[in-house]
């Protein structure tokens, strides 16, 4: 999988890439990161990205020419989809985390300043939030969406691993290792058992009960659904 992140900032993203789980993803060649800067397709000499609000207001927003010239920039690998940073965006979940890591090349628009010019929908394939507060600008959000996807593909991650995680369904049951008794705590005797048709039953039921207190309007999605 190919993913291409069109930032004002690729310098941010220097870290995070370079570590863990994404970092093995890169050198198995399962997935390949790639950065545009937006910066380079501005605007004469001082290369110019973003300008006054039409009607007025605070702040500066990207500007739809600038946007529009760096993604036609981009090489287009196989099944693509375009999408920008935004807080008007879709909610982010493991869902559509899914559903992108399956694209064979997901390109990200991270916005910054104000806003970006609001003709930028013509050329994208939708937008995405990753919840109901603002950042500084996508690059952060652009970051937790790619961590999210990367683990997703096929490989990058031991067999089985994903599917008994949490959503989209049920939180995932508590999870317990040595030693088995410390102090005064210690773990479930059924998970000791070694009875693994009743560690699943009592799995199960922990990540209903689980869901139940914490977040209950999953548990009516999954009625409803």
């Amino acid at each position: 999988m190919k993913i291409t992140i069109l930032t004002l900032f690729p310098e941010m993203f220097e870290g995070p890439f370079n570590h863990s789980i994404v970092k093995r993803a890169k050198e198995k060649k399962l997935v390949e990161i790639e950065f545009v800067n937006i910066r380079n397709f501005g605007i004469g000499n001082h290369k110019t990205v973003d300008d006054t609000p039409y009607g007025g207001g605070a702040g500066m927003v990207l500007r739809v020419d600038v946007l529009e010239k760096a993604v036609k920039s981009i090489k287009i690998k196989g099944e693509s989809k375009i999408f920008l940073l935004s807080p008007h965006g879709e909610t982010f979940n493991q869902q559509k985390a899914l559903e992108l890591s399956k694209l064979d090349h997901l390109i990200l628009i991270c916005g910054h300043y104000e806003g970006v010019d609001a003709r930028v929908d013509n050329f994208i394939d939708g937008k995405i939030s990753i919840g109901d507060f603002i950042t500084t600008g996508g690059e952060i959000p652009a970051m937790l969406v790619v961590d999210s996807i990367t683990r997703l593909i096929t490989g990058v991650l031991k067999e089985g691993v994903t599917q008994s995680e949490s959503f989209p369904d049920l939180l995932e049951h508590s999870q317990y290792t040595k030693p088995a008794f410390h102090k005064n705590l210690k773990v479930p005797e059924i998970l000791l058992s070694g009875d693994h048709k009743k560690i699943e039953e009592f799995r199960k039921n922990e990540s209903i009960n689980i869901t139940s207190k914490l977040r209950p309007d999953l548990i009516k999605k999954a009625k409803r659904g």
